[in-house]
């Protein structure tokens, strides 16, 4: 069965877009039916199919998670405990918790089966630039 790994470079908290990568690569795969699993390898980033037409949304959703998990030395989050790697670091496992790190996506002639504003996002919970491995595989 195809497969390949992504590397996505972030620049910090937010969506990164990579529904074009991916498309490549089912297309590439020559595979006309089937079921494309993303998955990423970190704890504390995550995917999201979400639109794609308007950058506000995936503002939006960023502000969201910044407001309903803040980073440690929030007087909210006193309870946290793990901040081996900074007041973003359980947040981010939190986020992640919250959303999905893998997504299954069916391919149907050849193609991706999404919405006509949906795209592929990684949605990065950590503060500074991380480079994430995202891996991508076709099966029947």
């Amino acid at each position: 069965m195809p497969q390949t790994m992504l590397t996505l470079s972030t620049r910090g908290s937010g969506l990164y877009e990579f529904t074009d990568e991916v498309r490549a690569f089912v297309r590439q795969s020559g595979i006309e039916e089937g079921l494309l699993t993303v998955f990423v390898r970190h704890t504390s980033c995550s995917l999201l199919i979400q639109e794609n037409a308007d950058p506000d949304v995936r503002r939006d959703l960023d502000m969201f998670f910044a407001r309903l998990v803040p980073p440690s030395d929030d007087p909210s989050m006193q309870w946290v405990v793990h901040t081996d790697e900074g007041p973003d670091d359980m947040p981010a496992h939190i986020k992640a918790a919250l959303t999905a790190v893998s997504i299954g996506i069916p391919i149907a002639s050849g193609r991706l089966v999404l919405g006509t504003w949906q795209g592929l996002y990684l949605f990065e919970h950590r503060q500074r630039p991380h480079r994430r491995e995202v891996v991508l595989h076709i099966g029947r």
